[in-house]
């Protein structure tokens, strides 16, 4: 026996959201995860690893997983990121657990430490080879803690193997954007920007929209295979080139959209707005896109956006000067040379 949809057409197959799980590895990406779960998060659970028992107890999550207990004792890895992949290796078992089933991975993680650079390309592994798709979302260091910038590279490398969209975000672009902003509110700034990239594509593919977007959507853009990332801007409903510029020209993120294969734009904003007014906006965001780039879009009615328009755009074939770093195929022990 079928169920009855809402236009009372009999359907064989219940429908079922997809499965999306928001992972934070080691400090940083559990930070960013602490802050998305007290936010909330529409069809999305959240999860925290670590290695450091007393970080992970002060962080807020669905689920948190203390790994390498009996190598580091819940005190961390010292910022050695080869033991921070033999704990991952050591708790496969319980990470694949936890990714197991899953649609749609988002992880988040800052690299150049021990815990997050040597944990997260362990877990997208696992999400990737499960069918899951894995979109990472990392922090790379000051270029003032020097040593850990190259280690960072290298985490970079490992992770985009298995991740099928990787953004990262440079820290030291907040010394330009908020240099006098107290520490804890700085490093504010790149957590909230985490959050709404995460909660706009979560909220994209789970909520009813207008013109409604679904979560093979996204599968099908990240397929068209290059470097991908994910933009996201706001601006007043009566600016949409502001919008756009808000969009593409993110301060803490360094991407160059001339020429990409494939995007996919959601659009939220109040009653108020015009179809001309969303077509300008994506208009203006695949402007430099190939001619026969593959374009996908969707609106969503928000009220609670009467006079903005938010969006949330993912695009596949970008050029990303962060993620093209030359890195030898070294171990993480070869990349410390104090190790």
């Amino acid at each position: 026996m079928g169920t009855a949809n809402a236009t009372g057409w009999e359907t064989s197959v219940p429908y079922a959201k997809p499965r999306i799980l928001v992972v934070g590895c080691g400090g940083a990406g559990g930070n960013s995860v602490g802050r998305l779960h007290r936010l909330g998060i529409a069809g999305a659970r959240t999860a925290v690893i670590n290695t450091d028992r007393v970080h992970l107890d002060g962080i807020e999550a669905d689920k948190k997983l203390l790994i390498g207990n009996g190598i580091t004792r819940g005190m961390g890895t010292g910022g050695r990121p080869e033991i921070g992949e033999r704990c991952a290796e050591l708790a496969d078992g319980e990470i694949r657990n936890l990714v197991m089933g899953q649609d749609l991975v988002f992880l988040t993680v800052g690299l150049g430490g021990g815990t997050g650079t040597g944990v997260a390309p362990h877990v997208a592994e696992i999400a990737a080879a499960s069918g899951a798709v894995v979109i990472a979302i990392a922090t790379t260091p000051f270029r003032v803690e020097r040593g850990r910038i190259r280690t960072a590279q290298l985490g970079i490398q490992r992770l985009r193997t298995n991740c099928d969209s990787l953004i990262v975000l440079d820290n030291d672009r907040l010394l330009d954007l908020v240099p006098n902003l107290p520490v804890e509110r700085a490093f504010s700034v790149m957590d909230i920007l985490i959050s709404e990239v995460i909660k706009g594509v979560t909220e994209a593919i789970n909520l009813p929209s207008l013109i409604n977007l679904d979560f093979n959507d996204v599968r099908t853009v990240l397929s068209e295979g290059g470097t991908s990332t994910i933009l996201y801007g706001e601006n007043s409903i009566h600016d949409p080139e502001r919008v756009v510029e808000e969009t593409l020209s993110n301060p803490l993120l360094d991407v160059d959209t001339k020429g990409a294969r494939a995007a996919l734009i959601h659009i939220s904003s109040g009653p108020s707005l015009s179809l001309r007014t969303a077509f300008r906006v994506v208009d203006g965001i695949t402007d430099k896109m190939r001619p026969d780039a593959n374009v996908i879009f969707g609106v969503r009615m928000d009220p609670r956006h009467e006079d903005i328009i938010r969006v949330i755009a993912i695009l596949t074939g970008v050029h990303a000067p962060s993620l093209e770093v030359p890195v030898e195929a070294i171990s993480y022990t070869d990349a410390d040379p104090e190790v």
